[in-house]
Formats: structure tokens, sequence, C-alpha cells
């Protein structure tokens, strides 16, 4: 498993934000090949003091490879570059192999 998670910095407009994030980002979400799983939330917290951050997004791959094509891939490209339209605070994008636990 593969997880891709992007962590939103409060923007200069949050309605303007979570309108355009609900109603026009994530369906490009839908499109993305390769994707097993996503979810998001703008009820992000700190576990003390402030958070420095208005929302959060995760997505799941099969592997690197799976997240490296959807990435590479003409609807990975359109996702990628509409985030202009609505994160004007920023954006943080990681990615990363899950290990399993005990």
């Amino acid at each position: 498993m593969h997880k891709v998670l992007v962590l939103y910095p409060e923007p200069v407009d949050p309605d303007h934000f979570r309108d355009y994030y609900v109603s026009k980002h994530l369906p490009l979400v839908e499109r993305w090949p390769g994707v097993l799983a996503w979810r998001y939330s703008f009820e992000v917290a700190a576990a003390r003091g402030e958070t420095p951050y208005f929302a959060v997004f995760e997505a799941e791959f099969a592997d690197a490879a799976a997240y490296a094509a959807a990435s590479a891939s003409p609807q990975g490209q359109e996702l990628s570059a509409d985030v202009a339209n609505y994160a004007t605070g920023g954006v943080v994008v990681i990615h990363y192999p899950v290990q399993n636990g005990s």
C-alpha cells in the first residue's frame, strides 16, 4: 500500500476553498486512475496548540508505481494543475509506503 497525504494551510478565502474543493476538485479525484480509496476533512485539529492546517486529504494506491503512473496520467496532471484554483495558502504533498504494525 502507498499513501498520499495532502496538507493545506489556511487559505485566503476558506469559503471559496470549501466550495471549490467539494464541487470542482473532488470530482477530478474521482477520475484519478489507480486510486483505491480517498478521504478528506476540513476538521483538522492539533493535539496541542493551533493546527497549521485548514484541510487534509489522503489517498491510497497499490504501490509507488501505481501512484507515479496516476500522477503522470492526464487526469493526474489536471488534478495537480487545479490546486492553484483554491489552495491560496499553499499545499504540502507527501507520499510513502505503508508499513504494517503488529
